[in-house]
């Protein structure tokens, strides 16, 4: 039977900036993750795991195997002294449902207390909120299902409107699930099936996305991105179509193990239980009836550290507040990127909420390839944009900062591989256009305040009209004149200038 899960208050308000870290004593893994930076999306400084597989024999003795026991101890007492090496100023460490479930859990809470390490038994309720805000924190958006695939169990969660509202727990982590399979053919979809209606969760999913959490549905993306030749080597916000996953199931089993052995980024701890892993998420979406999946690669930790803050941090745009971070860390002038992008969003001003968001985050990014070889700079920004540790951006979303950066940093016009093949040529002219306007105001401006402040970029019939203060008039030299003279031809206009 599924354990039906009530909604509760959010977890106690911790301190919301400095280097934190959280130790998960998962199902399938130990690991420790530390993280530094902006609260609302912390940089990850460390990420370490064990596949300790906690979880891997509960269903046929109830505890956890002695072996497992020795691997998780053995990563405790290595998670704790790199804690304190790396003066970390609040260690979090939880556990999930191995320990939760195990006869001799208690073993394991005990050598971990025996370290200094106070650990958060965590509800299946616990894990599921965590799950789900993990996911609101990343994808602001959400709205569907989320499914935390762990080790010892499978939370369902309902997000949308940025909260969280229904949640259940099964039994159908990832170690159980070679048991289940074992009973017959048509056994694991019968159990899914049968555990998803008890819970009157059968077609909950119509008409919504399922938000796949977990690294078993993450090692099953990268083997689709990885067959699919697809572009971009970032798995969050990757989608995955239904009829996919059915033939995904089919492929797994056809492949050898060195050949998935062979694909890059695809873990070989990951590899016994993909098959399972594919074949429980054909039976939980088809029993959902969800439309589609996409890949989170935020859950429970992030969660977790995503309930500490304020309401009016979780409020903050993930993108714009990395970016903004990103932008002063690399950048010369802290202030810059917010004041260029209010000085040529005149030119844009008719562009819709969702692509002056991302000619915001170009804008705040705009400076972070000045300490790069001159004749890689435009390079450099097509890097950070594609493959920058952002979130709440798509593939699409991302060629388009991705261009703008290129261009703003000498690239031109020129659309580099492999941008034309994640955005469409209207977005990424569009783009283009944004990387001129930069270029035009870090020129004239030299990358400083205050001239951006005193002039003003805008649209006045035919005309780019660039208005300088009389006592600015000399900031109009040949290179800004040539950029000026750039964007305006690019925007079918004649450059003019009054001051």
């Amino acid at each position: 039977m599924a354990t039906v899960l009530q909604r509760r208050p959010p977890a106690p308000l911790g301190a919301a900036n400095g280097r934190v870290a959280i130790i998960d004593i998962g199902s399938n893994s130990v690991r420790l993750v530390v993280y530094d930076g902006a609260a609302r999306l912390p940089a990850i400084l460390f990420n370490e795991k064990v596949m300790a597989g906690l979880g891997r024999g509960l269903s046929a003795t109830g505890a956890i195997e002695r072996s497992s026991l020795g691997m998780a101890r053995a990563a405790l007492a290595r998670f704790a002294l790199l804690a304190r090496e790396m003066q970390v100023g609040e260690l979090r460490t939880v556990a999930t449902a191995a320990v939760r479930d195990a006869s001799n859990g208690a073993e394991l809470i005990g050598a971990a207390e025996a370290l200094g390490l106070h650990v958060e038994l965590l509800t299946g309720e616990e894990e599921a909120m965590a799950s789900g805000m993990g996911v609101l924190s990343g994808i602001p958006d959400a709205d569907g299902i989320v499914g935390d695939l762990g080790g010892g169990s499978l939370e369902l969660v309902r997000v949308v409107a940025g909260t969280v509202t229904d949640r259940v727990s099964f039994p159908l982590g990832v170690l159980r699930l070679a048991a289940i399979r074992a009973q017959g053919r048509g056994a694991l979809d019968l159990t899914v099936a049968r555990l998803i209606e008890e819970a009157g969760w059968r077609g909950r999913g119509v008409d919504l996305p399922f938000y796949l959490v977990g690294g078993s549905w993450r090692s099953l993306a990268k083997l689709d991105m990885h067959l699919s030749g697809y572009p971009l080597p970032v798995v969050h916000q990757y989608p995955l179509a239904i009829e996919r996953i059915a033939e995904l199931a089919r492929a797994v089993g056809g492949i050898s193990k060195a050949e998935l052995k062979a694909i890059p980024d695809l873990s070989s701890a990951r590899l016994p239980t993909l098959s399972d892993a594919t074949v429980l998420l054909s039976a939980v979406v088809r029993s959902l009836g969800s439309n589609g999946t996409i890949v989170s690669a935020y859950g429970l930790r992030e969660g977790l550290l995503f309930q500490r803050l304020t309401l009016e941090q979780r409020r903050e745009d993930p993108l714009i507040a990395a970016a903004r971070d990103e932008g002063r860390r690399l950048g010369r002038f802290p202030e810059h990127g917010d004041l260029l992008d209010a000085w040529i969003a005149p030119v844009f001003a008719v562009e819709a909420p969702g692509l002056a968001r991302l000619r915001h985050a170009a804008c705040l990014l705009a400076d972070v390839g000045w300490r790069a070889n001159p004749e890689f700079r435009a390079e450099r920004g097509m890097e950070i944009g594609l493959h920058g540790n952002w979130v709440g951006i798509d593939a699409t979303g991302r060629a388009l900062v991705a261009q703008a950066l290129h261009t703003s940093l000498g690239g031109a016009m020129v659309t580099p591989d492999p941008l034309a093949r994640l955005a469409g040529p209207e977005a990424l002219q569009r783009a283009k256009l944004w990387g001129l306007a930069m270029r035009l105001g870090q020129r004239l401006s030299g990358g400083v305040a205050a001239p951006l402040r005193r002039s003003r970029l805008t649209l006045q019939g035919n005309a780019l009209l660039l208005e300088l203060e009389p006592e600015d008039a000399a900031l109009y030299g040949e290179a800004v004149e040539k950029r000026h003279k750039a964007l305006a031809s690019a925007l079918g206009r004649e450059a003019r200038l009054r001051g």
